[in-house]
């Protein structure tokens, strides 16, 4: 898929994936301002998501999840969305035209190894949480990759490397100039390497 003159870069992908992680630190590499659409549903709620879910239940969250993404897609250059954002056709459509769509490809298991202490995800809280991911994984992968103008298989590299994988991307599509931002694709250009993160185990 062409990618369109970029207005913001979003994030999606499972639960997990690293979005959030990723997203930020490509921001600060390209020295723009981050949005992570959770946070954003969370301090406007004043509750975590999952309590939310408890009480108000899936469909009224992505109402909500729905309109906090229309509201911010123009006002960060970096987004990072929530796992099932891309169920509804708005989002997918705001998405697909107002931004250049980053997905970071996780399988359920890998997803599974690092979620699999994690009780702030509601949709997670079930008797057989990789089971859940797998159906999820099989469900959103095919949204995910019609949806995405790069896939970025996140396997086990450190966010650093996986952020070097985003801006190489982004550079030799034309999208990100690479005499602005120290650049993966010129050796000459790299950065020296960031403190060495892992993605949410």
């Amino acid at each position: 898929m062409a990618a369109p003159a970029p207005k913001v870069i979003s994030f999606v992908g499972l639960p997990g994936s690293g979005k959030s992680t990723v997203g930020l630190q490509l921001a600060r590499r390209l020295r723009k301002t981050f949005t992570d659409t959770d946070r954003v549903i969370e301090a406007r709620l004043g509750c975590s998501i999952a309590a939310y879910f408890e009480q108000a239940g899936e469909a009224r969250f992505r109402d909500i999840e729905s309109e906090v993404l229309a509201e911010t897609i123009g006002d960060a250059a970096v987004l990072a969305t929530g796992g099932g954002i891309v169920l509804r056709e708005q989002n997918r459509e705001l998405l697909r035209r107002c931004t250049v769509c980053v997905y970071l490809r996780s399988s359920a298991d890998e997803v599974f190894r690092r979620l699999r202490r994690d009780t702030r995800r509601p949709l997670l809280q079930v008797s057989d949480p990789l089971a859940r991911l797998r159906a999820l994984h099989d469900e959103r992968d095919p949204l995910y990759r019609d949806l995405a103008h790069f896939v970025i298989e996140t396997g086990r590299p450190s966010v650093p490397m996986l952020v070097n994988m985003v801006l190489m991307q982004l550079e030799l599509a034309g999208i990100v100039d690479p005499d602005a931002v120290p650049s993966p694709v010129n050796p000459l250009r790299i950065p020296e390497p960031d403190p060495v993160h892992t993605l949410e185990r």
